[in-house]
């Protein structure tokens, strides 16, 4: 039986709105031919995070190997690399003055290495232009490769995320490739290294309570520290359905949940993304 269109709350409506930092950093990006995740994947954070001057970098292209029915990201056959996109990235961190600058790419299934090394580059080159710079990665499962992986942790990023986008039974539903027990070891491959893990959910698939109180206790046990809970939004009509929406008191309450399970850092909101106030999810000095 085909889920039946539910209409958007008024409590989620928001403005996009502009001003002048928010044009600066769209001017920026334009300027290196730099793809980001606020835009490919329809972010409602983007008008508030580009007005702060933040923007979550997307590397590897605009293309992904891989058709997850949530995401709005192009998916089907990447152009090669470009090698100069890590220094273009982190030119664009030194031009919009960041002090934190997040990280994320596509999936590229289709390199021998799925973009590992690209990865390791762009830290490289943000490290060497902006040394100051604290550096949040938001990577792909790599297929579970520890020695794909492994090479980006060894840059020591301050932040290493890793999304599990949804809970056990709706993995293989909503996910094209991806695994459940696949993005809790590279999970877990993050913290035993001593850095800081990070996924986030997204509420609203036809999830249950138990199903994510379930989740959350599996991330604990795999040494997750910093969780986002945010609202799922469908980004057409040929993506997965919205099953419910969640009322902003029921994630607080799950914020508190999580926050008694252990979690270090919770971020729970309906418009709360992966990436939303990243800065505030680095480890103490």
């Amino acid at each position: 039986m085909k889920q039946p269109h539910i209409r958007k709350p008024e409590w989620l409506k928001i403005q996009l709105g502009s001003n002048v930092t928010y044009d600066k950093t769209r001017t920026v990006l334009q300027k290196h031919c730099l793809n980001t995740i606020c835009s490919s994947g329809r972010c409602p954070n983007q008008g508030e995070c580009w007005s702060r001057g933040t923007a979550t970098f997307m590397i590897g292209g605009a293309i992904c190997t891989r058709a997850c029915k949530f995401c709005n990201t192009r998916t089907g056959h990447p152009l090669p690399l470009d090698p100069a996109e890590p220094y273009h990235v982190a030119e664009s961190v030194q031009a919009l003055g960041l002090k934190h600058a997040v990280i994320t790419s596509v999936d590229r299934d289709d390199l021998p290495d799925k973009g590992s090394a690209h990865w390791v580059e762009t830290i490289r080159q943000i490290r060497k232009l902006c040394p100051s710079v604290t550096i949040e990665v938001l990577i792909p499962d790599f297929d579970g490769d520890t020695e794909l992986i492994d090479p980006i942790l060894r840059e020591r990023p301050e932040v290493v995320a890793h999304n599990m986008e949804t809970v056990r039974r709706l993995t293989p539903i909503v996910r094209s490739r991806a695994t459940y027990d696949c993005s809790l070891s590279v999970l877990a491959q993050i913290a035993t290294v001593g850095l800081p893990a990070k996924t986030g959910l997204m509420l609203g698939l036809g999830e249950t309570e138990e199903e994510i109180l379930t989740t959350m206790d599996d991330l604990r046990q795999v040494g997750c520290t910093i969780l986002t809970l945010g609202q799922y939004l469908q980004p057409s009509r040929k993506h997965y359905p919205v099953y419910e929406y969640i009322h902003p008191d029921r994630f607080t309450e799950l914020r508190e949940k999580a926050l008694n399970k252990g979690f270090r850092q919770v971020e729970s909101g309906p418009l709360v993304r992966s990436s939303y106030h990243a800065e505030r999810h680095l480890p103490p000095r």
